[in-house]
This record gives structure tokens, C-alpha cells and sequence, in this order.
């Protein structure tokens, strides 16, 4: 049973800063491609950005393109997320989510932890 845990939410100020991590237990997902989604209230749930299993290839949402950057390290089998010049618009329930290919669907989800971004 593969467990997804984030961490490093919280409450900021916009121009601010936070970091996410998203630590994997119970395989390993060196291979996956993983991502972190977010949703906010009312809205449907986006993809952030998403990264390959070997960490070459990323990709971004549009709206974070330039302030966020998304990144692994296998050896800790942890995808990390870190998000600059923070906007209210940000604010949501952020999900790191992985799956085995492009092919496939996201077969993993964790728990999700909230960003607050206050103006």
C-alpha cells in the first residue's frame, strides 16, 4: 500500500514563500511521474505541475509558471514543490498525486495540505 504525505502548508503573506514536500512510503516511485494538484473552494481541482521519474522533464499551469518549481529526489523518495511570489489566487488545498506513465491515471493521492495566502 503506497501512502503520499504532504507537508509544509500554511498561512503567508502574498509576495511570500512556502515549500511542499510530498514523502512516499511503502514503494518506491522512482519511476512514477508524480505531481501536485490543487483545489480551491468552489472550484474543480487543477494541475500545478508535474515531474518525470527521472526529474528532466517538468511542466506547470500557466498561472505558475516562473514563481513555482517542482522537484524530486528518489533517493528519499520525496517531489517537493516550491512556490514564490505567492498571489491569493493561490490558495487552495494542494495534492501530491503519482502515476506508473502518461498512459495512466493518477493512482495515488495523498491527504492534501492547505496554502493560505493572505493580501
Amino acid at each position: 500500500q503506497v501512502h503520499l504525505t504532504e507537508s509544509g502548508g500554511g498561512l503567508v503573506q502574498a509576495g511570500g514563500s512556502l515549500s511542499l514536500s510530498c514523502a512516499a512510503s511503502g514503494r518506491t516511485l522512482s519511476s512514477y511521474i508524480m505531481a501536485w494538484f490543487r483545489q480551491a473552494p468552489g472550484k474543480e481541482r487543477e494541475l500545478v505541475a508535474d515531474i518525470s521519474g527521472s526529474g528532466g522533464s517538468s511542466r506547470y499551469a500557466d498561472s505558475v509558471k516562473g514563481r513555482f518549481t517542482i522537484s524530486r529526489d528518489n533517493a528519499k523518495n520525496t517531489v517537493y514543490l516550491q512556490m514564490n511570489s505567492l498571489k491569493p489566487a493561490d490558495t487552495a488545498v494542494y495534492y501530491c498525486a503519482a502515476r506508473p506513465g502518461l498512459l495512466y491515471e493518477y493512482d495515488y493521492w495523498g491527504q492534501g495540505t492547505q496554502v493560505t495566502v493572505s493580501s
